[in-house]
């Protein structure tokens, strides 16, 4: 999974074909950085949470098909952990 321009994208086949996922997600006005220790998924891949550089915080218990957002008003996340 990564992060792109207006959503996430998601690869099933090992980066042959990339859906991107955006709901829930900001579509304009966007400059949300993402770090690779701000995105972290669950041991089951349902739970995933990801932070960005602008103080965003996004959750998504649907294996990232869509997103909360749950702050848009945090100091820059460079790394979460789900507990």
């Amino acid at each position: 999974m990564a992060v792109s321009c207006g959503g996430v994208t998601l690869s099933e086949d090992g980066g042959k074909t990339f859906d991107v996922l955006r709901k829930g997600l900001p579509q304009e006005n966007a400059f949300d950085l993402i770090y690779r220790h701000a995105l972290v998924v669950d041991e089951t891949g349902q739970r995933l949470a990801m932070g960005s550089t602008t103080g965003s915080v996004w959750t998504s218990d649907d294996s990232g098909e869509a997103w909360t957002l749950l702050s848009a008003h945090l100091p820059p996340v460079a790394a979460l952990r789900l507990a």
